[in-house]
């Protein structure tokens, strides 16, 4: 079992990243402060503007933890591997 190594995110790709999700908070907030409507229905959308952020971000998470959770057990099987090799003499007779 070999694993792929996982590339490094630039900081270019993590700088557009930031500013896209930037962009798109900022103008969800604008079209908010215009909306023609009243205050009631504003605060809702805002307040479903929030929850739909907070749970994208608990998401990645969750998603990112599953995957480093699958690495980890990976790499232990790997070594657990590795050792059980390392130990095993093929020109042994098994009589000790």
């Amino acid at each position: 079992m070999t694993s792929t190594p996982a590339r490094p995110v630039t900081a270019a790709y993590a700088a557009q990243a930031a500013l896209s999700f930037a962009a798109a908070l900022l103008a969800l907030g604008i079209g908010l402060v215009y909306l023609p409507v009243d205050g009631w229905t504003r605060g809702f959308l805002a307040v479903g503007l929030l929850w739909c952020v907070t749970s994208a971000f608990t998401l990645a998470k969750v998603i990112r933890d599953r995957q480093d959770e699958g690495t980890i057990v990976s790499r232990v099987d790997q070594a657990r591997l590795d050792k059980l090799l390392a130990e095993h003499d093929p020109f042994s007779s098994g009589t000790g």
